[in-house]
């Protein structure tokens, strides 16, 4: 069986082949599909989709990096209140994205702070976006860590010196279709990591792998990532799903 440890499905995108969606995902063997949050606004639909699909779907609760404006406080405290969901598996998704805009970087910073908060708080994994800014957000868990925090850093697509300082605190890494581009280099690092660190996720609808690369992303498009760890790492395919989906299943206690 697979987890896919990040896939926003929840969103408009797939409103219209909702049931397709699942069933080409149990195709592929794909047994949980974890749901991160955005922000208030998507809050009921993610766990509208999680009562629904009590079994497949699991929810976290968080606030994205790019919607972090200057209400951000306000959000906060209204997300803070669906913390108490025992089938909540995960803070997320939580981080600072320098990509598209640098306007609230202050706020980004002190938001991700909160939310790391909450993740000790709770007993609980955050997910980590990191996008032009994982020195940073590593930096900030180095800080933070006091032998209670785990999570996982979404997308990476870092170094081999990187994801040792992430290991280092005992953090896992998201491998999602950016393994299969071909001039991005995260094979290379890939080929190089431990898999006792390492989980897949697809960021539906975002980030499709090849042969569906610039195509809506969806759950049952892990397979591809899949595939190509196996490929770089030298794995039976086999060994490479039995082994992450572990690492998931250890990471968010399901």
């Amino acid at each position: 069986m697979i987890i896919d440890t990040h896939a926003h499905v929840y969103l408009e995108d797939f409103d219209e082949d909702a049931d397709l969606i699942i069933e080409r995902a149990a195709t592929e063997n794909i047994d949980q599909i974890l749901l991160p949050n955005i922000d208030m606004t998507s809050v009921e639909r993610l766990l509208g989709l999680c009562d629904k699909h009590p079994q497949l779907y699991k929810p976290m609760i968080g606030l994205h990096p790019c919607y972090v404006k200057e209400d951000y406080e306000q959000q906060l405290i209204q997300l803070k209140t669906y913390l108490n969901r025992e089938d909540l598996v995960a803070i997320g998704e939580i981080g600072i994205d320098l990509y598209w805009d640098k306007t609230f970087e202050k706020e980004q910073i002190l938001a991700y702070r909160t939310q790391i908060e909450w993740s000790k708080e709770k007993s609980l994994p955050f997910v980590i976006h990191s996008r032009e800014s994982l020195d940073l957000t590593i930096s900030i868990v180095e800080e933070m860590q006091d032998g209670r925090l785990s999570g996982v850093f979404h997308c990476f697509n870092g170094t081999v010196e990187q994801a040792q300082r992430i290991m280092d605190v005992g953090f896992y890494m998201g491998i999602g279709g950016v393994v299969t581009f071909k001039n991005a280099g995260v094979d290379k690092v890939v080929s190089q990591l431990p898999m006792e660190y390492l989980v897949v996720e697809t960021d539906a609808p975002y980030l499709s792998p090849v042969p569906f690369r610039g195509s809506r992303n969806e759950p049952s498009y892990v397979s591809k990532v899949i595939d190509k760890i196996a490929e770089v790492k030298e794995l039976d395919r086999a060994e490479v799903c039995k082994l992450t989906t572990e690492n998931a299943r250890k990471l968010f206690s399901i």
